[in-house]
């Protein structure tokens, strides 16, 4: 099932002779519970896409469709919202609230949106990525693969329709890197998550089922990995 759709995605910075044609009309679907992963070098357009695909930033022309919803249709309140109940966000910066515990962390979100999390949803997330001793920790106390694994949480306990990661691994070793990479991707399987990941790493996005490559804001290949 289609979760994800952009048709002639574009996105143009600037005017006249200073104009930068960031993205050049971007056709992507994705599906429910696919692994994505999106390629390209420094440049390319790739961060923009996600920008442009987590509502982050509205493109100069074009459509981005998430969950059957075009969301550029939506004023910036409701676009707000619905970013925060559809789309989880995995940054490599992490992004945790220094003064809030790895469980406080994880369900924000949730309680921004004036919800209640699921209790035992969120321990069987955070038993998978094997947080369990550290729910009354503060980040700084964690080491930065486990800060990840918190971002990911984070990302997973609102149930999301997607999973938008930004280079999730760029402050990790490569170690750590393969580890909590492998544990998205097991995450992803287990609750048929669909997530869509940026980055210019190679090995890593082995990783994924399906990597999209970007070169100068149009897509150049599609290939099943």
């Amino acid at each position: 099932m289609e979760i994800l759709k952009t048709a002639g995605l574009e996105k143009t910075y600037g005017k006249g002779d200073n104009a930068v044609h960031a993205l050049k009309g971007i056709d992507i679907t994705v599906n429910k519970g696919e692994f994505v992963a999106i390629v390209g070098t420094s440049g390319s357009g790739k961060s923009t896409l996600l920008h442009m695909l987590g509502g982050l930033d509205r493109p100069t022309s074009g459509t981005v469709t998430i969950d059957g919803k075009d969301i550029f249709s939506l004023k910036d309140e409701e676009l707000t919202i619905f970013r925060r109940r559809k789309i989880g966000f995995i940054f490599q910066s992490f992004n945790l609230v220094p003064v809030m515990t790895v469980y406080e962390n994880i369900v924000l979100p949730i309680e921004l949106d004036g919800n209640v999390a699921d209790k035992d949803f969120v321990k069987e997330i955070i038993n998978t990525l094997g947080l369990t001793e550290k729910v009354n920790a503060y980040p700084n106390q964690l080491s930065g693969g486990q800060q990840q694994r918190v971002a990911i949480a984070r990302a997973l306990a609102s149930v999301p329709a997607l999973i938008l990661a930004d280079e999730p691994t760029g402050n990790l070793d490569s170690r750590t890197s393969q580890d909590v990479l492998g544990l998205l991707k097991v995450i992803g399987e287990r609750y048929s998550q669909t997530i869509i990941m940026i980055t210019h790493n190679e090995e890593i996005a082995q990783m994924a089922d399906r990597i999209i490559r970007i070169e100068d804001g149009l897509v150049v290949s599609k290939e099943v990995v």
